[in-house]
């Protein structure tokens, strides 16, 4: 994250690719269909030949739905020609084609569809894009929705002076979005303290930790129960009995949806108590 960012200077961009894709998902995707698709094609000269003429005729008639007779004859020029479209299209376009192969029937495929499956997902995990394969089916797994009120918590403790808010936000996206070392585990923990600050500034009670704190702001602001159990129950999640912070998380129980999953909530959380103390006219410590 950049200086300016981490200041409030410059608005923080939550970089996971929803409505577009960067060079290096672009790279990563393209060299999945060369592993998959073109190294096996050119094992012929001519894909009429090869193990993927039935795949071929259908990414032509199926999802191109355009005339067989156009089909480049030597396997050669279909790389050349996939390769000139592929990085050609936008982000929707090369999703099609992704998809399009996962859907195709075992049987006319040269390679186990679950390994191109896993390779996929891996590839999308690491670059950070908003989309997954679920039960054999490009899904997304957020949305442009959730992905501003990550922006938005972000701004709005700044703007409030939530400052221990914004720090931990920040950290709790930097350890989700780094691509080398994603630190899920530690995102969560600093996504869940995020709450745990707002509602210690707004209560004026910084040494009481989520649960307790919980208590108090529901005296101070009219939240509905059901909120105030829910976020009970996440901090439940990231606590041992004893009210060790998270003790119980295991890493290897962990994964990015978890951490992402706990960003969105905890962001939307903050969010909507800031606007609720606003509201009121409620001063906070500092």
């Amino acid at each position: 994250m950049r200086f300016s960012e981490r200041i409030g200077q410059r608005k923080t961009k939550v970089d996971i690719q929803i409505d577009y894709i960067d060079e290096g998902l672009q790279n990563s995707l393209w060299n999945l269909i060369l592993k998959f698709i073109i190294e096996p094609l050119r094992k012929e000269r001519y894909w009429k030949y090869s193990e993927l003429e039935y795949f071929i005729e259908s990414l032509w008639f199926n999802h191109f739905k355009e005339p067989l007779d156009e089909i480049p004859s030597s396997t050669i020029d279909i790389k050349s020609l996939l390769r000139s479209r592929f990085y050609s299209w936008d982000y929707l376009e090369i999703y099609d084609l992704i998809d399009f192969i996962a859907r195709t029937e075992q049987q006319y495929l040269p390679f186990d569809k679950d390994i191109y499956i896993s390779n996929c997902n891996s590839i999308l995990k690491k670059e950070l894009s908003g989309y997954r394969f679920v039960n054999n089916q490009l899904a997304p797994i957020t949305n442009e929705i959730e992905i501003n009120e990550i922006e938005k918590a972000l701004s709005n403790s700044l703007e409030n002076n939530y400052r221990g808010v914004h720090i931990h936000l920040s950290e709790a996206l930097k350890k989700l979005s780094d691509k080398n070392n994603p630190d899920y585990r530690n995102s969560i923990k600093e996504s869940i303290s995020a709450v745990e600050s707002v509602c210690q500034q707004i209560t004026g009670d910084k040494n009481s930790e989520l649960g307790k704190t919980l208590k108090k702001l529901k005296q101070i602001l009219p939240i509905h129960g059901a909120l105030e159990q829910g976020f009970k129950k996440l901090y439940g999640y990231t606590s041992d009995g004893d009210g060790i912070r998270h003790a119980m998380m295991e890493e290897d129980n962990l994964d990015q949806e978890d951490a992402l999953y706990m960003l969105i909530s905890c962001s939307s959380f903050t969010n909507y108590l800031i606007s609720k103390a606003n509201k009121l006219g409620i001063e906070i410590i500092k």
